[in-house]
């Protein structure tokens, strides 16, 4: 479960998050979704550990993002929007580096490795360098990587981006394998035709403020849009006008 209270994160003149609250329980699939620098990338980067908060805390199971960071990163696995591969090693490399990583021993390593490579469909091109994939093959590996130590939290940052209809279908059936083993699943997106097919919660955010956070019905019904674009707009307005 990620837990997220009273976030603030200031750079400079310019306030990115102003008290961001949010729930992301385990067993569902929670959608952070807002225009474009409106927090969600300022928000993530607290939860990845890899930004420290102003003010307000967040917690990965219980475990303090900021007292206790190496904590946290083991119960996470995080798919950022970059996906920083190291170019001159083949995917399987790349996976089998992070699970070192994460402290798995190399004998387990390498099943793991090899699960996660079935699993997601990329043995065609995991024994190839990195350097030149395309960004969905890209974007498959770095996948990988986040779930290769089988973390019970998993945050993903637009995964979609730059996969073809058929890998999305199949992004889509692992989340909701995720979620059935009773994961926390955690996702940003601007794509609401994805967003109405996999979440069960929303949080808006505008101008670094949470504008509305429920269940996807409870969006619809709180802002009298049956069209989950329709909403989205709505709830951004509603801050806009306060």
């Amino acid at each position: 479960m990620i837990v997220v209270n009273g976030l603030e994160k200031s750079f400079g003149t310019v306030r990115a998050l102003s008290g961001v609250s949010f729930t992301a329980p385990d067993g569902r699939i929670t959608g952070l979704l807002g225009p474009n620098g409106a927090g969600k990338s300022t928000t993530l980067r607290v939860l990845y550990t890899v930004l420290r908060p102003d003010a307000g805390t967040a917690s990965i199971d219980g475990i303090d993002v900021v007292s206790n960071g190496l904590g946290a990163r083991r119960r996470i696995g995080a798919l950022p929007h970059g996906a920083g591969l190291y170019p001159h090693l083949s995917g399987r490399e790349n996976i089998a580096y992070y699970a070192a990583l994460c402290g798995i021993d190399k004998a387990t390593a390498d099943d793991k490795v090899a699960g996660i490579i079935d699993l997601l469909d990329i043995a065609a091109f995991a024994d190839r360098r990195t350097k030149g994939f395309s960004q969905g093959q890209r974007t498959k590996i770095a996948l990988a990587r986040a779930l290769v130590h089988d973390p019970q939290n998993i945050i993903l940052d637009e995964p979609s981006n730059g996969l073809d209809v058929m890998a999305i279908r199949s992004l889509r059936e692992l989340i909701f394998r995720l979620k059935a083993a009773g994961r926390c699943v955690l996702f940003s997106s601007h794509v609401m035709q994805e967003v109405a097919a996999l979440c069960d919660d929303i949080c808006i955010i505008a101008q670094g403020r949470v504008a509305l956070d429920d269940s996807v019905d409870g969006i619809r019904e709180r802002t009298g849009c049956d069209d989950l674009e329709d909403a989205f707009v709505a709830a951004i307005r509603m801050v806009a006008d306060e």
